[in-house]
């Protein structure tokens, strides 16, 4: 989606989506009083926007658009009717995040949940939240325009004439929500990793590319001045040619490397557990599962490597030019049949690109690091990070590139860097947010984002083989272990197909 013009291949702007589509697509100019300030942004100019999944992650990011003024939050779904047993960054970091977004007159948000137990979220608390903050900014003081939903399917189809959809849910269901989304018209943003399963990659690229919808994956790194400076560095030979990066991951923090439960718990009463399964398997409800630990199991997560390495391979993409890679060796501690080993060290070879050599990407997780180099001057590696190795030097970084310095110290002292050559980004959300209204395809969107998680789902095939796959980026198909390949894809329960 590099073409922003209307009838181009490009994002449709909408106000010609407006004008083509009209009530077909359901969607309605907002009235200039449902929000203070529209003066400001006209409603024409505004994209409405349904928020699917507000769990813990879900609900920050629906947080963080609820500020944008070009941003009319109306509708909100999940699984979940509202609890407070969602994990957080801190004690209660939710409910604090919450209470300075809303402000003055909302210091006791979430009180009536009781003492601590953990974050607040699901369908209930996220339209609470909404209504509140969009009636801060009435005269009235009171909002209550926002829906809330059970069935994402039902959110698409009476959630309030939307422009676009934020998928916030587990990964199992990324595919099926932004894919429904897509297919209904709407734009789509869309949490890491982009799809939980290879095969679904593809299918994400091609439909939001036919439909001309502005996608972007929730990598914020991406737009970040430290990947451009990381860029302009080695595109400049600051180290030589690369032909090996070192990533190490502290993840998982989740339990991992564990079988399936022999016990059931009772499904608790503000759950759908059947729709929270969706495309997968059906299994009994059990407290292993969720929140937040299903991305331990094969059929809910993507594990270490699928969760972080979204951001940290980002990067590693962008700087490198790297397209499919060759060759995927994975060793771990004890593979067991339905969920991530507990530590991991993977080899992804790439073969050479027009200006660079082929290069070798090792990823470590589960606290394992790879050996200090002998040129550190600091006191020892980090507990994440990512060093770029070339024939010239290092490049040592935060996991997915923050503070790029060259080592030893010395080096960096006498360094000059080139003079900044690429175009900067307003922010991750905001390239979004710009191209759904007719502006250029975001950095993430799903077309990139789809070759970067297919390398690290490929990564997750080898995990579970346990054996070195080749790979064939033409024919899509691993070539030396062919029952590898029935790994590539998963079953979806019926009603569930993508």
């Amino acid at each position: 989606m590099s073409d922003a013009e209307s009838g181009t291949g490009g994002v449709v702007t909408r106000r010609s989506a407006l004008k083509t589509l009209g009530a077909a697509a359901g969607w309605t100019i907002v009235p200039r009083s449902v929000i203070a300030g529209a003066s400001q942004t006209p409603p024409s100019d505004r994209i409405t926007v349904g928020c699917v999944g507000v769990g813990s992650q879900g609900l920050r990011v629906m947080m963080s658009f609820l500020e944008q003024p070009d941003v009319q939050v109306v509708s909100v779904g999940d699984v979940n009717a509202g609890s407070d047993d969602y994990s957080e960054w801190g004690p209660n970091e939710l409910r604090d995040k919450v209470r300075k977004l809303l402000g003055e007159g909302h210091a006791t948000w979430g009180s009536s949940y009781g003492p601590y137990r953990g974050g607040i979220a699901g369908r209930e608390p996220a339209r609470e939240i909404v209504n509140a903050y969009y009636g801060t900014r009435q005269r009235s003081g009171s909002f209550a325009g926002c829906a809330a939903f059970e069935d994402f399917r039902e959110l698409l189809a009476k959630g309030g004439g939307l422009d676009a959809v934020i998928v916030g849910t587990p990964d199992h269901l990324h595919a099926p929500v932004s894919l429904a989304a897509l297919r209904a018209g709407k734009h789509v943003f869309c949490q890491k990793p982009m799809v939980q399963s290879f095969s679904e990659a593809r299918v994400m690229a091609e439909v939001s590319r036919e439909r001309r919808r502005a996608t972007q994956v929730a990598v914020g790194n991406q737009a970040s001045e430290a990947t451009r400076q990381l860029c302009e560095w080695i595109w400049a030979g600051a180290i030589g040619p690369v032909r090996q990066v070192l990533n190490w991951s502290s993840r998982p923090f989740w339990p991992q490397g564990i079988a399936r439960p022999e016990t059931t718990d009772p499904v608790p009463a503000h759950l759908n557990w059947d729709l929270w399964l969706g495309p997968a398997p059906s299994r009994p409800y059990h407290r292993s599962y969720q929140p937040f630990v299903w991305r331990g199991w094969h059929d809910f997560g993507a594990g270490a490597l699928g969760d972080m390495g979204c951001y940290s391979f980002d990067t590693i993409f962008r700087v490198l030019k790297l397209e499919a890679p060759v060759a995927i060796e994975a060793s771990s501690t004890e593979r067991l049949p339905e969920s991530f080993p507990k530590a991991s060290i993977l080899h992804f070879d790439f073969p050479p690109r027009a200006d660079m050599p082929s290069v070798r990407v090792t990823w470590y997780d589960g606290g394992l690091k790879p050996p200090t180099p002998e040129d550190l001057d600091e006191p020892a590696l980090e507990a994440e990070g990512l060093l770029f190795i070339g024939d010239a030097g290092k490049i040592l970084c935060g996991f997915n590139g923050a503070n790029p310095r060259l080592i030893p110290k010395a080096k960096m002292a006498a360094f000059s860097p080139p003079a900044p050559s690429l175009p900067r980004s307003p922010g991750n959300e905001r390239e979004w947010i710009d191209a759904c209204k007719g502006g250029a395809a975001g950095g993430a969107d799903f077309t990139f984002s789809a070759r970067v998680t297919e390398t690290l789902l490929l990564g997750n095939v080898a995990l579970r083989t346990g054996e070195r796959l080749v790979w064939d980026a033409v024919s899509r198909a691993i070539t030396n272990v062919p029952k590898a390949n029935q790994l590539m894809g998963r079953e979806y329960r019926d009603g569930w197909a993508i």
